[in-house]
C-alpha cells in the first residue's frame, strides 16, 4: 500500500451496472478492431492498446505459466509470486492473470496508460452482463525485496516450508487476487454467475499511481463498468484472518512550511527577524486545539509534525530561514481543502513571510455498510468465527478513488509481514480467505 496526490476524476452519471451487449465489456470490440487505444497515451486508453493479444504479450503463450486447477488458490498465488514485478518493472504478472480470467471466461481488456517510464499495465476484465455486478480490485505490482540474502527462501520462488507461503506478494497483495480467482474458478465448474463479476488490476499502486486505478476508473465510466459494489483485496487483518473489514478510510495531507526571516548575530536579535521563533508559534497555534474527538467509525483526525530544520551550524547566527514538515490523517468531518486553508491562514497569521507547499494524498471517505458488507461480515463470521471490525484507519490504498464511483470496503489476508524480508501468509488462511470470497459471490447472488 502507498500513498500519491489525488487525482480527480470526472463524477460517471449514475452509479451501479450498465448492461453491455454480448460477452465483452462495452467498448472492447472498438478496442480491440483497430488495435489501438480510443483515447491518447496520457490516460484515455481503451481496448487493446499494442500490448496483450486476448491478454497476452504479443507472440508470446503465457499458458505455461497458469495452474491446471484454478480453483486451488496455492497454486494460483504460486503462479503469481514466481513472475517478478517489482514496480515499477510490470513483469509477467498481469499477463498470467489474464490467461487465467480469460480460461474462466472473462472478457479481458488491457489498459496501459502513461508514456515512456510512466507507461503503466492495468487490466479489466469482466465476466457476464447481467446485475449485480461486483467487481474486485487490486495490484499485481510488489515492494522490492532488500537483501535476497536476507530471505529464509527466494522471494520469487512461492516456496512454502511448515504451513507459509512465502514470498514478496504473498500478502500484498497477490495472494489475496489468487484466493478471489479461485473463488470465482469454484463459481464457474458450477455454472455462469447470475450476475457479473470483474477484476480491476493495477501495477502501480505501490509507486507514484498516477496511471493506474484512477485511470481504469475514468475508462470504466466512460464505458458503462461502474460496478454495484467493489471489494478490494488489501491485507487488512492485523494479526488474524476475520479481524478487520475496512468500510473507509482517513485522508492524508503533507504540508511543508518555509519561514522566511532576517540573519543577524544572536547578541543583537533586535536587528534579526527569528524564523524559528515565528515556526514555533505557527506549530504551537496549529497543535494547539485538537481537529476533533473522533467519529462512529472514524478515530480523531491527527496532526503530526515530522521534521523542523534550519540547517545553521552556528551557534551565534540567527538564521536567516526555517521549516518544518507536518501530516494530518484527517477523518470525514474533513476536507483536503479546507484543512489546506486552515494551514495557511495560521501560517500567515503567525508567520506573513512564509510559504506553504500541500499535497494531498487523499480524501476520506466512508461506505455505510450496506447489504453487500452485511453479506461479507457473514461470510467472514461463518467461515473464521469471528465477527470483524468495521474500521476506518491506517494508510491510504486504491479504494480512495473508487470510492468516488461506487461503495467500497478493503478484506483479505493478514498484513503483519507485508514489505518484509520473509514476507508471508499462512496457506490455510488463504484457503480460508477463498472460501469468504465465494461465500460472499453466492451471498450477493452471483
Amino acid at each position: 500500500m502507498t500513498e500519491t496526490a489525488l487525482q480527480t476524476p470526472a463524477f460517471p452519471e449514475g452509479r451501479g451496472d450498465a448492461p453491455v451487449g454480448g460477452n465483452k465489456p462495452s467498448g472492447h470490440e472498438a478496442g480491440k478492431a483497430d488495435g489501438h487505444a480510443t483515447g491518447n497515451a496520457n490516460g484515455n486508453a481503451a481496448g487493446n492498446p499494442g500490448g496483450y493479444s486476448g491478454g497476452h504479450p504479443a507472440g508470446q503463450d503465457c499458458s505455461a505459466g497458469v495452474p491446471e486447477d484454478l480453483t486451488d488458490p496455492l497454486a494460483v498465488a504460486q503462479a503469481l509470486i514466481r513472475q517478478a514485478s517489482v514496480t515499477p518493472d510490470p513483469g509477467g504478472a498481469q499477463q498470467v492473470l489474464a490467461a487465467m480470467l480469460e480460461r474462466l471466461g472473462f472478457a479481458v481488456t488491457p489498459l496501459p496508460f502513461g508514456e515512456g517510464a510512466a507507461r503503466t499495465p492495468n487490466l479489466f476484465a469482466r465476466l457476464g452482463t447481467a446485475g449485480p455486478h461486483i467487481c474486485y480490485a487490486g495490484h499485481t505490482d510488489v515492494v522490492p525485496p532488500g537483501n535476497e540474502a536476507d530471505w529464509r527462501v527466494p522471494p520469487y520462488a512461492g516456496t512454502v516450508v511448515d504451513g507459509l507461503l512465502y514470498g514478496r506478494g504473498a500478502c500484498d497483495m497477490k495472494g489475496g487476487i489468487a484466493a478471489f480467482v479461485s473463488a470465482v474458478a469454484r463459481l464457474v465448474a458450477r455454472g455462469a454467475p447470475r450476475g457479473s463479476i470483474s477484476f480491476l488490476i493495477t501495477g502501480d499502486e505501490e509507486g507514484p499511481a498516477t496511471y493506474g486505478t484512477c485511470k481504469v476508473l475514468e475508462w470504466m465510466a466512460q464505458n458503462g463498468q461502474i460496478p454495484s459494489y467493489c471489494l478490494v483485496g488489501e491485507p487488512t487483518n492485523p494479526a488474524t484472518l476475520g479481524d478487520m473489514l475496512k468500510i473507509g478510510r482517513r485522508g492524508s495531507l503533507n504540508a511543508h512550511i518555509v519561514v522566511e526571516g532576517t540573519q543577524g548575530h544572536a547578541a543583537y536579535p533586535h536587528r534579526a527577524d527569528n524564523p524559528v521563533h515565528r515556526l514555533l508559534a505557527v506549530l504551537a497555534a496549529l497543535r494547539e486545539t485538537p481537529l476533533d474527538h473522533g467519529t462512529a467509525y472514524f478515530e480523531p483526525s491527527s496532526l503530526q509534525i515530522t521534521s523542523i530544520d534550519v540547517g545553521n551550524p552556528a551557534t551565534n547566527v540567527i538564521p536567516a530561514r526555517a521549516q518544518a514538515r507536518l501530516n494530518i490523517r484527517f477523518n470525514d468531518l474533513h476536507t483536503g481543502a479546507a484543512l489546506k486553508g486552515w494551514v495557511e491562514t495560521t501560517c500567515r497569521s503567525h508567520a506573513p513571510r512564509s510559504t506553504v507547499d500541500v499535497r494531498i494524498s487523499g480524501e476520506s471517505f466512508l461506505t455505510q455498510p450496506g447489504p453487500e458488507t452485511e453479506q461479507l461480515v457473514a461470510a467472514i463470521t461463518q467461515v473464521t468465527g469471528l465477527v470483524p471490525a468495521l474500521d476506518t484507519g491506517g494508510g491510504t490504498s486504491d479504494a480512495r478513488f473508487i470510492a468516488q464511483y461506487c461503495p467500497v470496503s478493503e478484506f483479505g489476508l493478514v498484513g503483519a509481514s507485508i514489505h518484509k524480508v520473509d514476507e508471508h501468509t499462512p496457506v490455510a488462511d488463504l484457503r480460508k480467505l477463498t472460501e469468504i470470497y465465494e461465500t460472499f459471490l453466492k451471498g450477493v447472488g452471483m
